[in-house]
């Protein structure tokens, strides 16, 4: 069993920068397949970014890519989402998910544990 709790969300004007946390318990998140996704009101929850469990190889969203970064420290059990340049239309609710079940890192019905999320809101 594996328990998430993100934090690092708040209110940011556009342009800005926030670093959202994802502190997993449990198991370690060095060997773990971790990923954020992101859900506005009223739209489905997409892939933000995704760190792999084997080679910490890293991968995007097009809309994200160039201006989020996401990171893990080993020691402090912990998977970081670095957001930069941030824009009106990344306001959603950001959740962290862990362990990839299944085949595509870009499904979120593919991650067995997640987090309860972090509203991110940017203003214009």
């Amino acid at each position: 069993q594996v328990q998430l709790v993100e934090s690092g969300g708040g209110l940011v004007q556009a342009g800005g920068s926030l670093r959202l946390s994802c502190a997993a318990s449990g198991r370690t998140t060095s060997t773990l397949t971790m990923g954020w996704f992101r859900q506005a009101p009223g739209k489905e929850r997409d892939f933000v970014a995704h760190i792999s469990g084997s080679d910490g190889n890293t991968y995007y969203s097009d809309s994200v890519k160039g201006r989020f970064t996401i990171s893990r420290d080993n020691a402090k059990n912990t998977v970081y989402l670095q957001m930069n340049s941030l824009k009106p239309e990344d306001t959603a609710v950001y959740n962290c998910a862990a362990l990839l079940v299944g085949s595509s890192y870009r499904n979120p019905n593919a991650y067995r544990y997640w987090g309860q999320g972090t509203q991110v809101t940017v203003s214009s």
